[in-house]
């Protein structure tokens, strides 16, 4: 047991029996989550463990059978295998993976983030209000990046939250959300967008061993104004100083539904001999980060390490084996919280950060009714890895 993991206390009784339920296309995640739990369940001392209110407590497995069977015509019905009355019960789902199909009308057909939404909804009605709470664990909040309405358009992340509160969901968490602000759609409800920071830094110092990490040697970006709070985070706690880029537009046309960007402007001091960390929530088609990088070496810095909580890669890879081949980019890094291609992860230039253990640290505290906030603010856990990395331990 880990020395962090010895001094949390979770002496009080849970908020019911733990059961996990994975969706299909995020059980590897699932899977990983519940090792850490049953590792640290076995082996924690707790002077209460076989009393009537810690019942179910140690387990060999945290996760419950479920199932969404379908019909010829592409229709689905939830299937929940086991008892669930009394649950505490968190929902892992990823709403980015394309790679499952199903069969529709003979037709293969990829199973859609609307897909997935939609299954998500058929296991909390399977649910029928017998567990004692549920929290649903969605990585990649499902439609954030429809957050805002600029014209007569639909809202779908805040009705999608609405429809998750009304079936009965308690709590929602999520990674570094596309807009926070999308939660004062539900106002009363729990909901926390949690930034992998910490994991960032840790893929980065892990798996690059020669970073000097000061201000004369490094810099944090921020492709855009949207994520300038990401990046001053991430450059106040590693020290260094930051700088961003922002998009000037066509605002005279209209192209595929937006202005078309003419150029990207950087603000900040000069970038000349260092290394970048480039920090952002997503890469989707990945043109906009690389677009950043290439005028981050025409100003001459060293390096480009790019971050990003979610690697979609909608586009493919090609123009990032492009990229690195002419030295554009060093590496990239993103999360396992959605789907990665197999593809990806050979990928020389790829580091994989892994935050099932940093997910069931949160689901063992929450299950207790403890505070996750020490959770949330990785700050003494950063500090603590970079004096490691500087003492020339290993991280």
């Amino acid at each position: 047991m880990s020395k962090r993991e010895e001094m949390r206390n979770l002496e009080t009784i849970p908020v019911g029996s733990l059961g996990i339920i994975p969706l299909r296309g995020c059980q590897e995640l699932g899977e990983k989550i519940d090792k850490y739990l049953v590792d640290w369940r076995t082996t924690r001392e707790n002077e209460h463990k076989d009393s009537l209110a810690f019942n179910g407590y140690q387990r060999d497995s945290y996760l419950l059978q479920t199932k969404v069977p379908r019909f010829g015509s592409g229709e689905a019905k939830g299937v929940i295998m086991e008892s669930v009355r009394g649950t505490d019960l968190y929902l892992l789902v990823d709403v980015c993976n394309h790679s499952l199909t199903y069969s529709l009308c003979g037709h293969e057909n990829h199973m859609s983030p609307d897909d997935h939404y939609q299954d998500l909804k058929r296991i909390i009605a399977a649910v029928g209000g017998k567990a004692r709470r549920i929290t649903v664990i969605m990585p990649f909040l499902y439609e954030s990046r429809q957050h805002k309405r600029t014209s007569r358009e639909s809202l779908d992340c805040a009705i999608a939250l609405q429809e998750l509160t009304a079936m009965g969901v308690d709590n929602i968490i999520t990674f570094d959300a596309h807009d926070p602000r999308v939660q004062n759609a539900i106002p009363l409800n729990g909901f926390e967008t949690v930034s992998p920071t910490y994991q960032f830094i840790k893929g980065l110092l892990k798996n690059v061993p020669d970073l000097t990490l000061d201000s004369d040697h490094m810099m944090v970006i921020s492709p855009d104004e949207g994520g300038m709070s990401r990046a001053i985070y991430m450059a106040n706690v590693l020290g260094l100083d930051m700088g961003m880029f922002y998009k000037r537009r066509d605002y005279t046309q209209i192209v595929d539904g937006r202005n078309p960007i003419v150029a990207h402007e950087f603000l900040g001091t000069s970038v000349e001999g260092k290394d970048v960390i480039v920090i952002d929530d997503m890469i989707s088609s990945g043109e906009s980060v690389l677009e950043v990088a290439q005028e981050l070496k025409q100003r001459k810095a060293r390096r480009v390490f790019i971050c990003a909580t979610f690697g979609l890669f909608t586009n493919g890879l090609k123009i990032f084996d492009k990229a690195y081949e002419e030295g554009l980019i060093h590496r990239v890094l993103t999360t396992n919280l959605i789907y990665q291609t197999p593809e990806l992860l050979n990928r020389e230039y790829y580091i994989d950060c892994d935050l099932s253990k940093y997910i069931a640290y949160l689901i063992d505290t929450l299950n207790h009714d403890a505070s996750i906030s020490d959770l949330l603010n990785p700050n003494d856990r950063i500090q603590a890895i970079i004096a490691k990395y500087k003492n020339g331990e290993s991280v």
